[in-house]
């Protein structure tokens, strides 16, 4: 876990590279063009390209050295951004569509690779730990992210916040290079065919087949994207409704009380999984992902600032322990298989959470930012409310099973006189 700490570091100071750079990006195209459909379209572009990586990625993964590929996958967004600083200023806006390509797909393969290697890094025993960590890192980037962005911008021009996101990213790639960590199971450490032979035939039809249970998962995820994509659409016009002079006032407060709930659920989590040995199942990451989403329907219902920060407060925690099950879960799986799950699932939740950015875009029009959160993650509630019956059917009839199997076994015994 001592090298592990040093990787999330590292991971986070990319994060905020990342999350900086969607805010500063997104902006400077705008501004660039004057024209909100070219900001759209940029968007678009990066979405489209995180889910065509997923597929992709699932099969670098399971061929490829892991570390490298996070190492390069850090230093190709380092170099485009770069180009952009030295590209003159009228050719940039068709670099900048090559950027979104590059930065959608480098940031998923690089999830996807590090999903997909922390059973080997820190010992299975240890990946709900170490995805908290991972979640904590991230939750407080990303607040660090989008707080400083405007900061940055504003004070110090595009070109600075441009800058200091390809740092983030050679720092990020120091990191792994310099870290002494196995990325691959033993039998696969030479990052030859052994692993690659068999992912080829994981595909989601196989899945389906062999690994229902999961692929319900990732499906309620695809969901949770749509969900997720709802209330950030919504959030900003929700604001501006409560307080018209200062719309930024609710948006901050929501999204700080949101990471303070990933945090504190990651060390909660943490400490109990320590102390009994046990991982979360499917129960727990669908009871968490019911919390999670009637949190978020809560924080648009119309309450006092008070509760409607409790409820995103809760959100956060759910969201948190969502995501640290979800992950652990699909680690469980053999690594050969692990890199195709950790893409199918990345382009899943990408997937949804694009579509759920148009269509939520275009019902925010006609309805209210309540009844849109409540639409989308109401969806979520109801798949993860069909996936606990299924649990508590299925384990009422292994449980009958064993009644049977134990009376079968039961010697019989007879009496007589001797």
């Amino acid at each position: 876990m001592r090298y592990f700490r040093l990787l999330v570091l590292g991971n986070g100071i990319s994060a905020y590279g990342s999350y900086l750079n969607m805010v500063a990006l997104n902006v400077f195209v705008y501004d660039a063009t004057g024209s909100a459909l070219a900001a759209g379209l940029f968007m678009a572009v990066r979405l489209a390209t995180s889910v065509v990586s997923g597929w992709v990625s699932g099969r670098l993964v399971s061929a490829y050295d892991r570390k490298r590929l996070m190492v390069g996958a850090d230093l190709c967004q380092a170099v485009a951004l770069l180009t952009l600083l030295i590209t003159p200023d009228a050719t940039r806006v068709g670099l900048l569509y090559v950027l979104a390509v590059v930065t959608g797909g480098c940031s998923t393969l690089s999830q996807v690779a590090l999903r997909s290697s922390i059973p080997e890094i820190v010992g299975a025993e240890h990946r709900v730990r170490a995805n908290g960590l991972l979640v904590t890192g991230r939750s407080l980037a990303m607040i660090a992210g989008f707080a400083s962005s405007g900061l940055v911008v504003a004070q110090l021009g595009y070109s600075a916040a441009f800058a200091l996101d390809a740092a983030s990213f050679l720092v990020s790639a120091t990191v792994l290079f310099l870290l002494p960590v196995r990325t691959r199971a033993a039998k696969d450490a030479s990052g030859g065919s052994a692993g690659s032979s068999g992912a080829a035939r994981w595909t989601a039809r196989m899945l389906l087949a062999t690994a229902p249970l999961l692929m319900a998962m990732i499906a309620i995820r695809a969901v949770d994207g749509l969900g997720s994509s709802s209330h950030n659409v919504a959030l900003p016009i929700y604001s501006s409704s409560l307080d018209p002079d200062h719309p930024a006032t609710f948006i901050s407060q929501f999204w700080a009380t949101w990471a303070i709930g990933n945090i504190v659920v990651q060390q909660v989590i943490g400490r109990i999984t320590k102390k009994t040995g046990r991982t979360p199942g499917e129960r727990a990451f669908a009871l968490g992902a019911c919390v999670m989403s009637a949190g978020f329907i809560v924080v648009f219902s119309g309450l006092p600032t008070v509760p409607a920060v409790i409820a995103a407060l809760v959100a956060g925690a759910a969201d948190g322990f969502t995501e640290i099950v979800y992950v652990s879960r699909l680690q469980a799986a053999p690594d050969e298989q692990r890199g195709r799950l950790f893409g199918l699932s990345a382009s899943a939740e990408n997937t949804g959470f694009g579509l759920g950015m148009l269509v939520s875009g275009a019902l925010l029009e006609t309805f209210s930012p309540l009844q849109v959160v409540a639409s989308f993650h109401g969806l979520a509630i109801v798949l993860c409310g069909a996936l606990l019956l299924l649990l508590l059917r299925r384990g009422r009839t292994a449980d009958q099973d064993a009644e049977e199997t134990v009376s079968q076994d039961k010697p019989t015994v007879t009496e007589g006189r001797s």
